[in-house]
């Protein structure tokens, strides 16, 4: 227990290190906001896009000025709210995970706001009246088709595959304690494995599967399918990546699990109207329309249109690994510790 605690604190403090410097950039921003036409501070994951065009329409609707902050992944940005405890250095959030969610909502770190624009298609997704969905995909490892085919090595299909000796050592994923399709993954392969997961895990470290810390890495630089640079042909990453590579890769279907990403208004906000505001905009046909091409996620609202290409290569299966949101709320801290141990170890 003794190490799980340190483990535990130690990702704490990585966090609080990794975002010392946003936190005090964003102090006195957040601080001098009341009212509107005052500046709204929105912490976000780095995968967050809003183009100029969309900040500035929100600017023009609502009457303030946004400043948006990314420190990191999801992981990072969950982190960063649970420490800044009753001292808030921003006003909302965007991006938190549906595996996330739970702790945000124990630690009294958000307030309540049920937004009027909300879409009926969103309506079941809403969490208490605190954690707004904005949008949802699958989390599901790709495929460099064209390496397989080139290097006369057939696909793996299933998550077992995944640890055999010809395919370990070509997958790269993601830290689960600081990037949120690695909470997904671990999560998943945990629902599916059940007591056995850390042997599972074992065999994929064992056989030289690369883990990094974040999603951006992970795709651009690491997977050979993104942008044809990369050394590993299996990445983790989601069920829409697909489209972006104008159908090179695929996922393994047997693989993939469901993400939901949320914003919600800060408890202690200086500028919770701002925030609300905000989530609105982000709920607004004018940024739902813009979800698909610019983070590659699906809109909450089904009425919005998707992009030609996703009707070919953008793939939701029908039967994704479920994993139990409230097993996953009561273990979370302790299945990221259990893992971080075992890969620290793998790692010494």
């Amino acid at each position: 227990m003794t190490r799980r605690i340190n483990i535990v604190a130690t990702i704490a403090l990585a966090a609080l290190a990794l975002t010392g410097c946003s936190a005090a950039d964003q102090a006195g921003g957040a601080a001098s906001t009341e009212g509107a036409g005052g500046t709204v501070t929105i912490l976000t994951h780095d995968s967050f896009v809003i183009t100029d065009e969309q900040i500035a329409s929100f600017e023009e609707q609502s009457g303030y000025t946004l400043q948006t902050t990314a420190p990191g992944d999801a992981g990072v940005v969950t982190n960063q709210l649970v420490l800044s405890g009753d001292s808030p250095t921003v006003d909302g959030v965007y991006g938190i995970e549906n595996y996330s969610t739970q702790t945000l909502l124990d630690a009294g770190a958000l307030a309540s706001y049920e937004s009027p624009d909300l879409p009926e298609s969103a309506a079941s997704l809403m969490i208490e009246d605190k954690l707004t969905p904005i949008d949802q995909g699958q989390v599901c490892i790709n495929i460099d088709h064209a390496w397989f085919e080139e290097n006369g090595v057939a696909e793996p299909t299933t998550l077992d595959d995944l640890t055999k000796p010809e395919y370990a050592s070509l997958l790269v994923t993601m830290n689960p304690a600081t990037s949120s399709p690695g909470l997904a993954f671990l999560v998943a392969t945990i629902t599916e494995k059940g007591d056995d997961w850390e042997n599972y895990w074992q065999q994929l470290l064992d056989g030289g599967t690369k883990v990094v810390s974040g999603w951006s890495d992970a795709y651009f630089v690491d997977f050979s399918g993104a942008e044809g640079a990369g050394e590993y042909p299996l990445v983790l990453s989601y069920s829409s990546s697909p489209a972006e590579a104008d159908g090179r890769t695929g996922v393994l279907e047997t693989s993939c699990t469901p993400q939901v990403e949320y914003a919600g208004v800060v408890e202690g906000a200086a500028n919770p109207a701002g925030a609300q505001a905000f989530i609105d905009f982000l709920l607004s046909d004018e940024f739902q329309s813009g979800v698909a091409e610019n983070m590659y996620m699906y809109p909450v609202n089904s009425e919005v249109a998707l992009p030609e290409t996703w009707a070919q290569h953008a793939t939701l299966v029908d039967a994704p690994i479920e994993p139990n949101l409230k097993d996953v709320a009561a273990n979370r801290d302790a299945w990221i510790a259990d893992w971080t141990t075992l890969f620290e170890n793998n790692a010494g």
